[in-house]
């Protein structure tokens, strides 16, 4: 009966509850890496956002996590959103019912607010008769036992590049902190029009999920670093998040190479699943991934309008953004690297 499902919000000092929280997190099917309690001390303090990580528990057990972050800026608008700098959210539940009473819960929370929309990033589809965003495709693929396997699992053109790369004495590392990434990070997206995630962000990740959250780092055979990614382990899974590279990375293949060298490792621990993530239809990003053997799979992203007739389209594909991606590309790196916090912060 859900009148015995009691909803609660866990609070972002209790280390008992959160424990408990990520506990059922590993343990269902439907949760993903962001749906960890980590996400409410990151989101909070990188963004200062106002987090409502709810749950729901029924003789002590908890059966469902519902992580919301509340998002809200004059340009981009005002929402409720399971989970902003997530690929994936909404509900995780061993039931409907749960599902259902967190969902409820998520409704009254956003129009107490005074949220023009309440977003929830589910994978599997939950209500075919909400408004939904249908931009986006993820990728996985299974990674196979044997490390040669997996090489020759890669397309030829892209296997190619790979073994370019390896001639080239390219070599990767692990590194302790996230400068040399976000050196290559916050350069590559400016020279793509768009405002970096603050360094504060990419760190918080590492001190919360320790060493769930690792960067990689390719370098040339003379040292320098050409390209680096921040990626996270969830049970069997690998998923590359965050990536940069520098200009000459695509004459040395240094970014294929990356992505292999991240999936060798992730075969040499064990690992099963390669999750390459998020792409929006028809982007380079798509393609490179498609080039590598993966297969695309619909995202989710389910609405309740309040205060707006459409879904946002608050994404660089919007035909409306694109005076200011030129604008920005013209920006000195050092002010693009100040100001662009203050704008990223309110595009989860």
């Amino acid at each position: 009966m859900a009148a015995d499902l009691a909803v609660q919000r866990l609070r972002v000092d209790d280390a008992v509850t959160a424990r408990r929280w990520d506990e059922f997190v590993m343990g269902c099917p439907d949760a993903s890496f962001f749906h960890r309690a980590g996400w409410q001390q990151v989101i909070q303090q990188a963004f200062g956002h106002a987090c409502f990580f709810l749950y729901v528990e029924r003789a002590g057990r908890i059966e469902g996590v519902l992580p919301l972050a509340q998002v809200k800026s004059l340009l981009f608008g005002h929402a409720l959103v399971g989970l902003p700098f997530g690929v994936y959210g909404g509900v995780a539940a061993v039931n409907d019912e749960a599902a259902q009473v967190l969902e409820r819960e998520a409704q009254q929370i956003a129009q107490r607010l005074g949220a023009a929309h309440l977003e929830l990033r589910h994978v599997r589809q939950r209500h075919a008769d909400w408004p939904q965003q249908d931009l986006y495709v993820t990728f996985r693929k299974e990674i196979l036992p044997e490390e040669e396997a997996n090489m020759l699992a890669i397309p030829r053109k892209q296997r190619a590049m790979v073994r370019k790369g390896i001639k080239n004495g390219l070599q990767s590392q692990l590194d302790a902190g996230v400068e040399r990434f976000f050196a290559l990070y916050a350069d590559n997206v400016h020279r793509h029009g768009t405002p970096a995630m603050p360094k504060r962000y990419f760190q918080l990740l590492r001190d919360v999920f320790g060493a769930d959250c690792e960067v990689l780092t390719v370098t040339a055979a003379d040292g320098r670093p050409l390209s680096s990614v921040l990626s996270f382990y969830f049970r069997d899974e690998v998923l590359p998040y965050y990536a940069g590279d520098d200009e000459s990375a695509r004459d040395l293949a240094a970014n294929d190479f990356k992505y292999w060298e991240l999936m060798r490792r992730a075969c040499a621990r064990g690992l099963k699943v390669f999750d390459y993530g998020r792409s929006k239809q028809g982007t380079g990003s798509y393609a490179f991934k498609k080039n590598w053997g993966f297969e695309p799979t619909p995202l989710h992203y389910e609405y309740c309008l309040y205060k707006r007739e459409a879904v946002p389209q608050n994404n660089p594909s919007n035909a409306k953004y694109q005076l200011l991606i030129r604008a920005w590309r013209r920006l000195p790196i050092g002010v693009a690297n100040w100001l662009g916090p203050f704008l990223v912060k309110n595009l989860g």
